[in-house]
């Protein structure tokens, strides 16, 4: 049977991975100006793998054995991991209406590339989806990272001998 110290290591070790995808992603939306489709696509693509790697374990291990670790290290992590995901929520809010747009709209239907701005008509303000799309993304990077940090540290704390 695997132990629990192996099991946490693995998790570490997938929630670690995700790291580069979330900062990747998270720097695409930030620095390009115009969002293009192809940019969005990317983005989509890599925070999707990041979302695997963190996910994954936090469904499979780190919440059922929340329940039965109530310390303050713990409870900041998750509290931390809650308000990350929830600015995930509002980012996605704002992925899903740009993609609602893109596939209402003949003209971009089936385009590969295009700036997200020419998906804009007087029925909805896009610029509105996607200032809550970089808003979630800010907040998400920036809390997962914190997340991170305390998982961390619960980690080293708990199944290494660094402590003493």
């Amino acid at each position: 049977m695997v132990g629990s110290g192996t099991i946490a290591a693995l998790v570490v070790v997938s929630v670690t991975l995700s790291l580069p995808c979330f900062l990747y992603g998270a720097w695409l939306m930030i620095v390009s100006d115009p969002i293009t489709w192809r940019i969005l696509k990317r983005h989509l693509v890599v925070v999707g793998l990041g979302l695997l790697l963190t996910t994954v374990p936090l469904v499979g291990w780190m919440i059922p054995k929340f329940w039965s670790q109530y310390t303050g290290l713990a409870v900041v992590h998750a509290f931390l991991g809650v308000q990350a995901y929830a600015f995930f929520l509002l980012a996605a809010t704002g992925i899903v209406r740009i993609l609602r747009a893109k596939w209402a709209s003949t003209e971009f239907r089936q385009a590969d590339d295009f700036d997200l701005d020419a998906l804009d008509d007087s029925t909805q303000d896009l610029g509105h989806w996607r200032a809550r799309l970089r808003i979630g993304v800010v907040g998400y990077t920036v809390l997962w990272l914190l997340a991170y940090v305390t998982g961390v540290a619960r980690y080293v704390s708990k199944y290494t001998d660094i402590l003493g």
